[in-house]
C-alpha cells in the first residue's frame, strides 16, 4: 500500500478537525457568507496556478467541467455556507457537531442504492458505534443547552441539516461523475463554482464586511491552504481510492479531535464521558473502514 494511502486518513482528520476552531475565529471578525467567497477565490486561484505550473490536464469537454462544477456547489458552497450560518444564528457548536455526524450514516443508507455499494454487518456496526461516541462525546455542550432555544432556531437547524444532506450528495455526485480525470484541474473548476455559487448567496443573506488584522489574515491563509486545498484534496483521494461509505467514516473522528484541539487552544474541559465517547468513535470508524 502507498504510503500516501496510509496516512492519508490521519492527515485529513487532523486538518479537518481545525475548521470548527477556523470558524470559531472567522466569526469574530468577518461576514461568514463573505469570508467563505474569499476563501473559495483564493482556493481556486491557488490550486490552478499549481495545475498550470505542473502541466497538469484540464478538462476538455463542457459535460466534465459541468460535473466538476456541479460536484463543488455541492460540497463546498452548501455545505460550508449553511454549516457556517447556522452556527453564525445560533445553532450550538455540540448540535451542529452531532448534524456533522449525520453524514456518514446517511452516507451508509445511501450507498446500496445510488452506487450498488455493499454495507456489511461489520461496517454497519462501526457507522452506530461511531455515531454513539460523537453524542458522548459533545453530550457536555448539550446537556448546556435549553431545550426551548430549540424553537427560536428552528430555521438555522433546517439549514443546517440541508448543509449536512447537501454535502453527502456532493460525495455521491463526486464518486458516480467526478472520479476519473486530474484533481488538481477538476478541484479548481469546483471551487470556481463554489465562489460563484456564494455570490446570490451573500446578496441575500450577508454582507461584504471583515475586520482585517493579523488572526483574520491567519486564519484565512490556513483556511485556504490546509482545509481548502490539502483537506479536500485528500478526502477526494480518500473518495477516488474506496468505498463512499468508508472515506466518509472518516468525518466521525472530526468532533473528537475538535474537542482536543479546543482542550489545547482554548482550555476546554474533557469529562471522563467525552473520553469514552472518543475511544468508542475511534473504534466505530476502525470497524467501518477496516479493509479485510
Amino acid at each position: 500500500m502507498p504510503v500516501l494511502a496510509k496516512i492519508a486518513p490521519f492527515v485529513f482528520v487532523l486538518s479537518w478537525s481545525t475548521g470548527w476552531v477556523v470558524a470559531g475565529f472567522a466569526a469574530r471578525f468577518a461576514d461568514p457568507l463573505w469570508f467563505l467567497f474569499l476563501r473559495f477565490s483564493l482556493a481556486a486561484a491557488v490550486i490552478a496556478l499549481i495545475a498550470l505550473a505542473m502541466g497538469a490536464p484540464w478538462p476538455k469537454s463542457r459535460r466534465e467541467i459541468g460535473h466538476a462544477m456541479m460536484s463543488g456547489v455541492l460540497l463546498h458552497a452548501i455545505y460550508l455556507a449553511g454549516v457556517w450560518w447556522a452556527v453564525r444564528n445560533g445553532v450550538p457548536a455540540g448540535v451542529s457537531g452531532i448534524m456533522a455526524g449525520l453524514q456518514p450514516v446517511m452516507t451508509a443508507l445511501l450507498a446500496p442504492a445510488l452506487l450498488g455499494e455493499r454495507i456489511t454487518a461489520r461496517q454497519g456496526a462501526g457507522i452506530a458505534l461511531g455515531f454513539l461516541g460523537i453524542v458522548l462525546v459533545l453530550m457536555p455542550k448539550l446537556l448546556g443547552v435549553d431545550p426551548a432555544a430549540f424553537r427560536a432556531i428552528a430555521v438555522p437547524l433546517a439549514v443546517n441539516f440541508g448543509g449536512m444532506i447537501a454535502v453527502t450528495l456532493g460525495t455521491f455526485y463526486q464518486k458516480r461523475f467526478v472520479s476519473g480525470g486530474d484533481m488538481r484541474t477538476t478541484t479548481a473548476w469546483q471551487y470556481i463554482a463554489a465562489a460563484l455559487a456564494m455570490l446570490p448567496l451573500l446578496a441575500l443573506f450577508g454582507t461584504p464586511e471583515a475586520a482585517w488584522n493579523q488572526t483574520l489574515v491567519l486564519t484565512m491563509a490556513w483556511s485556504v491552504l490546509a482545509l481548502s486545498v490539502g483537506g479536500i484534496f485528500l478526502f477526494l483521494y480518500l473518495i477516488r481510492r474506496g468505498e463512499v461509505s468508508r472515506a466518509a467514516a472518516y468525518i466521525y473522528l472530526v468532533p473528537a479531535v475538535s474537542a482536543l484541539m479546543a482542550y489545547v487552544a482554548f482550555g476546554e474541559t474533557l469529562t471522563p464521558v467525552q473520553l469514552v465517547g472518543m475511544a468508542v468513535t475511534a473504534f466505530g470508524v476502525w470497524l467501518a473502514t477496516r479493509q479485510r
